[in-house]
């Protein structure tokens, strides 16, 4: 352990951050006394250095290269500063959550960008990721960078960087970025500014409400009750505006949960598909008789939506708001044009829905920094609540347009007499029930995962919940010309798949289920039992098969 206590020492003389210095000078002083407990947790902090993900760095906040914390941020935005200028590039836009250190880390980036040379605006105050993604086009900047964990736990924070076209980074920019992070000396040695940077406006913030207004048609229904959460996050006050602008009444807040606060108070983990997110908002949704929930993570980029359904009130899936924002663009906009995108790890349905209306289809790697690079993209999608339906505008996730279009279509089939399950139930109709589900088992020992994925290589399963394995295919190896990426997708008879993967932003080994039962003859009902039985025997099979 000397070699880490060596770069442990190294780092405290670097560490401009006062809470981070006292955090380090703690556990050094306990590594030099032999505390096991903190020679490991040292042996982990200087492990390795943060690497961009699916969704830019994230991890815990603390001191150490494989933490977040003001070192590894002004590393970063210094070796960004260099592949922007490497590139041509002369200026940036940056953005920032509510989260602890948020605010500090976005006024390091500026203060990096300008000592460097290159012009740096950032946004007014926490806002939406959104909001930085539409002012990176708006604005025609060269690079833009958002400070956000998104829905994880609040020990943690990240770090997520976009190009002009307003799409996140992939290969090759991550790698030579990353190369040039690596290439970065001391944070004493990096130029930063006391100020020069530009702090925007709300013009920006106001430009983006306003174009987000303009997904929903102008003469539509808006007569529609609505709960809201953003989940502790910062989506509360432009969800409000944007709801305002398109003439939609004020949605009825969950208040505990309406300011923002970086501790998550209410919640056990801020990610709307997490049991018991969302019980506040259902509660209140009862209550008030209401029409639709609308919930955002708190960085506001992804959207979960609960309605009243037959057997009661409840949450929708990922697949199910795809598929139903899907064929109602296709329904509102005849001789729409362009490709409709999903990862893959999301139902198979939108390639059916695109090819039935003659549209294009494109399947992606997980993460919005795949789908957003869709050439010809007009809707695209992934299971995780994500949803894209302004590309022109916003060329990554938004949870606020996409609450607008779900608004827009509610309030249409409100108008009918009808709802979102009525929906559902033509979509199953007319393409066969879809059914998707999950099996996500979160781990404290990351090697848990790799021992997964080994067995499965190494003694894949034959049958799942009673349905052969017809193929097995290693995602690893590249499939469909899609790039190589950990994973595993099994293909069962009857058109049932699972994809099993670890999670890109969270300690997690993550399994996507899917099976198929047909509708045509109007007996949905049926068809969901059945495929609900489906899906339960394969987890369980599953669970099996993979040691979880």
């Amino acid at each position: 352990m000397t070699d880490v206590l060596d770069e442990a020492r190294a780092w405290l003389a670097d560490d401009p951050d006062p809470d981070t210095r006292a955090e380090l000078a703690s556990l050094i002083e306990r590594a030099e006394a032999d505390d096991p407990v903190a020679l490991a947790d040292l042996g982990d902090r200087f492990a390795g250095r943060l690497q961009f993900g699916t969704a830019g760095l994230r991890g815990a906040l603390g001191p150490g290269p494989n933490r977040m914390n003001r070192v590894v941020v002004i590393q970063t935005a210094a070796g960004l500063a260099a592949y922007l200028r490497a590139h041509g590039g002369s200026s940036v836009v940056v953005g920032f959550d509510a989260r602890h250190k948020s605010d500090q880390f976005a006024r390091d980036t500026c203060a990096v960008m300008v000592g460097a040379g290159i012009r740096a605006m950032v946004l007014p105050r926490a806002l939406p990721t959104p909001v930085l993604a539409f002012a990176i086009r708006h604005l025609g900047v060269d690079a833009g960078v958002v400070v956000t964990a998104s829905h994880n736990p609040p020990q943690d924070n990240g770090y997520k960087v976009f190009l002009g076209d307003g799409s996140q980074i992939v290969a090759p920019a991550d790698v030579e970025i990353s190369a040039e992070i690596e290439a970065v000396g001391t944070v004493e040695s990096i130029p930063r500014a006391e100020f020069g940077w530009e702090t925007l406006d709300d013009t920006v913030v106001d430009a983006y409400v306003q174009r987000v207004a303009s997904v929903a048609l102008p003469d539509g229904p808006r007569d529609l009750r609505i709960v809201y959460t953003p989940l502790h996050g910062c989506g509360g006050e432009v969800m409000r505006q944007a709801m305002q602008a398109t003439g939609f009444p004020a949605p009825e807040a969950v208040s505990e949960q309406a300011a923002p606060d970086p501790d998550f108070p209410t919640v056990a983990f801020p990610n709307p598909e997490e049991p018991g997110a969302i019980d506040l908002a259902m509660s209140l949704a009862q209550r008030e008789e209401a029409d639709l929930i609308i919930a955002n993570d708190p960085d506001a980029d992804r959207c979960a939506v609960g309605a009243p359904m037959p057997a009661g009130w409840r949450m929708l899936t990922g697949d199910e708001v795809g598929a139903l924002l899907a064929t109602h663009l296709i329904a509102r906009e005849p001789g729409l044009t362009g490709v409709f995108a999903c990862s893959i790890v999301s139902s198979s349905l939108l390639g059916k829905i695109a090819g039935r209306h003659g549209l294009g289809y494109a399947e992606t790697l997980t993460g919005f920094k795949w789908i957003g690079r869709i050439e010809g993209l007009r809707f695209g999608y992934e299971e995780a609540l994500g949803y894209c339906v302004d590309p022109d505008a916003v060329r990554d996730k938004d949870g606020i347009s996409a609450a607008i279009l779900v608004a827009e279509l509610a309030a249409r089939l409100r108008s009918e007499g009808r709802g979102l399950s009525d929906a559902l139930d033509d979509i199953a109709r007319g393409y066969g029930l879809h059914a998707t589900g999950q099996l996500s088992v979160r781990v404290e020992d990351l090697s848990l995962i790799d021992e997964v994925m080994r067995a499965l290589r190494t003694s894949p399963p034959t049958i799942l919940g009673g349905r052969t394995v017809e193929a097995v295919e290693d995602l690893a190896d590249g499939v469909g010309g899609l790039p190589p990426t950990e994973g595993l997708r099994f293909l069962l008879d009857a058109g049932a798949r699972v994809i099993v993967r670890p999670s890109g932003t969270e300690p997690k080994i993550k399994c996507y289920l899917e099976v198929i039962v047909p509708a045509s003859d109007g007996d949905v009902d049926s068809a969901r039992a059945i495929a609900a039985g489906a899906l339960e025997a394969i987890k369980a099979d599953l669970v099996d098969a993979a040691g979880l």
